[in-house]
Formats: C-alpha cells, sequence, structure tokens
C-alpha cells in the first residue's frame, strides 16, 4: 500500500501514483480560529485533515493533498489567534488547488470542509469550477445541516442533547479533540458555553456580531461533558457519512464504480 499523504511524499512518487490510477484527491478545508479556552485554534483544520485522510483511504486509488488550513472566521475575530480570510479569498485558493491538481493528472478533485464558515464558500466555488472545468469531477460536502445531523445523532444515542452537544468547542467537538490529539486539550478549563436552543436570530447574531455575544469564552456547547471514546465514534460516523455521500455523487456522475 502506497503512502497517500501527498505533503509526505515527493513528486516522483506522487507521479507514479497518478499513472498507477490514483486520480482522485481529497482535501480538507479547516480553519485557524479560537475554540474557548480549551481547544487549540487548528481544531477545524485538525478534524478536517483527519477527515480527509479517512475519506482517501476508503476511496479507490486516492490521495490526499495538504489541507487548507486557514478558513472565513470573521465571527471568531473578537478572539485572539483568529485568522480569517474573506470569503473571495478562500474561493480563490480553492480555485487554484484545482487548476494545480489537475494540471498533473488528478480528474476528481474532492473538497471537505470542516468549519461551518467554509461550507456556503466552498459550495458556491465548486458551482463555479464545474462550469470552467466541465472535464473533471470536483464535489464537495457543503451541506452544513446533514455535516452536523450526523453528529448530533451519535450525541441523541449517548443521552447529550443538541445544545450540550454544540456546534463549536462544545462536547462534540471537544471529544473529537480528545480522541485524535488528547495533549492539546486543557481539561481544568472545561466550562460550559452558550446551550440555549439554537434559532434563526442566534444564527444571525453569531455570523454578523460574533460569537462572544452569545458566549464570553467562544463556547457552543457543553465540554464538560467530552469523552475520548465518543470522539472516536463521532470520527467514524462523520467518515460513514462522507464517504456515502461521495459515492453517490459519484455513481451520479457515472465515473467511478464502488
Amino acid at each position: 500500500m502506497i503512502n497517500i499523504q501527498m505533503e509526505k511524499m515527493n513528486w516522483v512518487d506522487i507521479s507514479q501514483a497518478i499513472q498507477k490510477g490514483y486520480t482522485t484527491v481529497v482535501i480538507g478545508i479547516g480553519s485557524t480560529e479560537q475554540h474557548g479556552p480549551h481547544l487549540p485554534t487548528h481544531t477545524d483544520t485538525l478534524i478536517g485533515e483527519n477527515l480527509a485522510y479517512r475519506i482517501a483511504l476508503r476511496l479507490k486509488n486516492a490521495l490526499q493533498a495538504q489541507t487548507i488550513r486557514i478558513g472565513c472566521s470573521d465571527h471568531h475575530l473578537f478572539f485572539p489567534g483568529t485568522i480569517s480570510l474573506k470569503k473571495e479569498t478562500l474561493k480563490a485558493i480553492i480555485f487554484d488547488y484545482v487548476e494545480s491538481l489537475s494540471r498533473h493528472g488528478f480528474k476528481n478533485i474532492i473538497f471537505v470542509p470542516s468549519h461551518g464558515g467554509n461550507f456556503t464558500p466552498t459550495k458556491e466555488a465548486i458551482a463555479e469550477l464545474k462550469l470552467k472545468y466541465p472535464e473533471l469531477k470536483i464535489i464537495g460536502l457543503t451541506d452544513l445541516m446533514n455535516y452536523m445531523v450526523a453528529l448530533w445523532n451519535v450525541a441523541r444515542k449517548y443521552g447529550i442533547g443538541i445544545e450540550e452537544a454544540g456546534s463549536h468547542a462544545g462536547e462534540i467537538e471537544t471529544s473529537q479533540i480528545l480522541a485524535l490529539e488528547e495533549e492539546q486539550v486543557k481539561r481544568s478549563r472545561f466550562k460550559p458555553g452558550f446551550v440555549e436552543p439554537v434559532s434563526l436570530n442566534t444564527n444571525k447574531i453569531l455570523f454578523e456580531e460574533g460569537i462572544h455575544v452569545l458566549s464570553e469564552i467562544g463556547v457552543l456547547g457543553d465540554p464538560t461533558k467530552a469523552e475520548i471514546k465518543r470522539g472516536r465514534i463521532y470520527m467514524e460516523k462523520l467518515t460513514n457519512y462522507a464517504v456515502k455521500n461521495i459515492k453517490k455523487t459519484f455513481l451520479n456522475y457515472k465515473l467511478l464504480t464502488y
């Protein structure tokens, strides 16, 4: 089995892999932003990178390209350490990824956003790219609600409500990081954040005024309920959700057979 992580490969290895039929490439799109007082700023990137790797392993003849590590995070700029891209900047980066990768023989390009602010720009970029590169199969997991529902369904099975599971540095993401990089988690700083029911008004405040208006510690959910074991389950279920949808899309393209 060849190494599938392009950042750990040289150009000769990548060229040989493409010649052997590894013409599918998976790219995570994370962020560099605050995740409460207890999680590192690369939380979304770590989750996205791990998810992209798992997807590439499960697909036939796929490599994992370097993760895009900064995303659209304006609503977190109140907190130090957050670096944000404008929507058009992220879209331009996605365009450049496709232009670069397609030149070398990749035919199927999959984008996997793991930060809420990246889903819409990714969806818009892919729609434009499909028109520019009709010969390529460019897809993305760009349905944020379905992405979150896949995780919330797991939480419910363990008696954890949506408000506690959260959508930012709450039980879900804290469990995921405990499973992926436990040493980066500051357990002594666990504290519930915003745990009230989410509404359209809540989202309006979040994206127009900033997360700090909802939670002074920048947390949506309750990290005190996080567990390593459940974090592993979250990642596995998220991978299953992603692979299922990717395979369905490729079958619709009538290009790849699984």
